[in-house]
């Protein structure tokens, strides 16, 4: 058995190298450093586990927690692990040249064995190196797995300079030894330690043990069969990822080995109408390592609205495993993840039509997210996107095309679809939109207005109109239009009368004939001005028009038998009296009257009775 020799001597860091090091240092969390070593003694772990498996290694593997320690007295932090360790020459070769990694080594010696490569977590030189983002001074003792190989102690101060020489360690398996540097004394802390390895060594594959509890799950869901997994396991998996939330609808198991490594499990939440708060709940894992909660490059933009976890060792990570660098698979990732959920939902909408109709107004705000913002999920969701009218009936668009033909189709051959996004405050045109047999859609959430444009354009001769965007007889132009009862003479002295009582710049008064059913006068908003400020309001930006009130026209029914009596009306002030009644009944109906007003309105209504 060789001797380990004490010496010293200085550690090989090349100009080459030494860059992502320095990058280390000034752009990750110190945090990391927890991560990287519990990784690296998990990665040795494994390591071990898999010689054993080769026949390489014969002797007892005994018990394989890694355990993080902490002396609050010595200020050290110990990461200790029963895995494959290393010779002195090993140590010599990957702890004192920085850049070189022992994985890489490993994974070119076992790539060709099942598992070798797959389950390859660290590089040994680099993430060691993190630990001194806190540590003034680190030492590590090791034993080898080989027969007949002697423990080492190697220590560093942080500058180029180290020592080894011979330790005592009775079995194989390392212990990373952390002297807390005075700057970062906030990690010798139980409940600080304890959080960050919550935080990223939750699902890691090993069993990690700190304050004598073990603190993760090694066997995650998304590592199983789906085959093997019940509803229950599914759901309990949810309320540890997420303890306070409501039940999921329902989930997405992913599975993939080709052309790239996916796995993971993907949950739809019931869906609120605050955005912000449902993103950032999905997690990034790299072989059960925690990565990110950023997903924005792997996952699309719309699917970010969902739950869970992803867990792919083929995403490519920069040397802190902090970001990640675009490439052909994280773009292979996306696509697949969008057409899997895409499937999914098919999948749910052909076989259990009636469940999905329930669950649509928890997940509509996402699926219809998916078809503004991607073509190709649109392609799919097309077919199971649901439109719901104010009946509480659902159709998919081709359904509701032929629904509405014979009744909503104008003079130019185009389907004008109705809606409404507020059902109470609009009832009065919803109910006369009904009594013309005309059907009425509720768009209601906060993407509408944007999912409406998007139907406009991609359905041919399909206009979307809201139901009180004109009076409903225009919102739907037929061939045979209405007369009036009224001559020009007298549409033009209502005209005069309602402008001097309005006496506002931004309303454009008219006169029109329309069914006596209608009130005798109606207030309207132009659709793209409307539609245009809900949409900049639903993405947080000013309007486009300022503080400026909005133009609205007012349309008075020329075949009402109020407009008549008015005009027939001989008394100056009465007739005055009359025309406000009728106005302030249309700004009624649109929400427009309150405060002073809305009283003198109701003063006015109880002295007429």
């Amino acid at each position: 058995m060789e001797a380990v020799a004490q010496e010293k001597g200085t550690l090989s860091i090349h100009t080459e190298n030494i860059f992502p090091i320095i990058k280390k240092f000034l752009y990750s969390d110190h945090e990391i450093f927890l991560r990287e070593l519990v990784s690296n003694a998990v990665d040795a772990t494994q390591k071990v586990k898999q010689l054993s498996s080769y026949g390489e290694f014969n002797g007892e593997l005994g018990d394989l927690k890694v355990t993080v320690k902490l002396d609050k007295e010595a200020k050290t932090i110990t990461v200790s692990d029963r895995g494959i360790g290393m010779t002195a020459e090993e140590i010599k070769k990957y702890i004192n040249q920085i850049a070189f990694s022992g994985a890489t080594e490993f994974v070119e010696k076992y790539k060709d064995k099942e598992g070798g490569k797959e389950n390859i977590i660290g590089h040994f030189g680099l993430g060691f190196y993190s630990a001194y983002m806190v540590a003034s001074n680190v030492e590590i003792v090791t034993r080898s797995y080989k027969e007949d190989a002697e423990a080492v102690r190697w220590e560093c101060d942080g500058s180029t300079e180290f020592e080894i020489g011979p330790a005592e360690r009775e079995h194989r398996g390392t212990d990373i030894i952390l002297h807390i540097a005075a700057d970062s004394e906030e990690f010798l802390n139980e409940h600080r330690l304890s959080e960050i390895l919550e935080k990223y060594g939750k699902f890691l594959p090993v069993e990690i043990e700190f304050e004598d509890k073990v603190i993760n799950n090694p066997n995650p869901i998304w590592t199983k069969n789906p085959a093997d997994l019940t509803d229950e396991d599914y759901l309990a998996f949810y309320k540890e990822l997420y303890p306070y939330s409501e039940d999921p609808l329902f989930w997405i198991h992913l599975n993939v080995d080709y052309p790239f490594n996916l796995t993971g499990v993907l949950y739809f939440p019931k869906l609120k109408n605050d955005f912000q708060m449902q993103r950032e709940k999905i997690k990034l894992y790299s072989r059960q390592v925690f990565i990110t909660d950023e997903v924005k490059d792997i996952v699309p933009d719309f699917l970010q609205l969902l739950h869970g976890v992803i867990d792919s060792p083929d995403i490519p990570l920069n040397v802190s495993r902090s970001y990640l660098q675009a490439d052909s698979n994280v773009k292979k990732i996306n696509g697949y993840i969008t057409r899997k959920v895409a499937d999914k939902l098919s999948e749910i909408f052909k076989n259990d039509r009636e469940g999905f109709e329930k669950k649509f107004d928890d997940i509509g705000l996402f699926v219809k997210y998916g078809v503004i913002s991607d073509d190709k999920f649109y392609d799919k969701a097309k077919d199971f996107c649901l439109l719901k009218n104010t009946e509480g009936k659902y159709f998919t668009f081709d359904e509701y095309r032929e629904s509405v033909k014979d009744n909503q189709t104008d003079k130019n051959d185009t389907q004008i679809w109705l809606y409404t996004n507020d059902p109470e405050k609009q009832d009065a045109f919803v109910d006369t939109a009904k009594k013309r047999s005309y059907d009425v859609l509720v768009m209601d959430t906060v993407i509408d207005p944007h999912f409406i444009g998007v139907l406009e354009q991609k359905l041919e001769k399909v206009n979307i109109k809201r139901v009180d965007a004109d009076p409903v007889d225009k919102l739907i132009e037929k061939d045979v239009a209405l007369e009036s009862v009224l001559s020009d003479e007298q549409k033009e002295k209502a005209k005069t009368l309602y402008e001097g009582l309005i006496g506002s710049k931004m309303a454009t008064v008219q006169v029109e004939a329309m069914p006596t059913d209608e009130l005798p006068v109606v207030i309207t908003f132009p659709e793209f001005m409307r539609r245009m400020t809900d949409m900049q309001a639903t993405s947080g930006q000013p309007s486009m028009f300022g503080n400026m009130p909005m133009m609205y026209t007012v349309s008075v029914n020329a075949n009402h038998p109020l407009t008549q009596k008015i005009l027939d009306t001989e008394d100056e002030a009465q007739q005055k009296t009359l025309a406000k009644q009728a106005y302030d009944l249309a700004l009624l109906a649109q929400g427009m009257l309150s405060g002073k007003a809305l009283t003198t309105f109701v003063q006015r209504t109880v002295e007429g009775l």
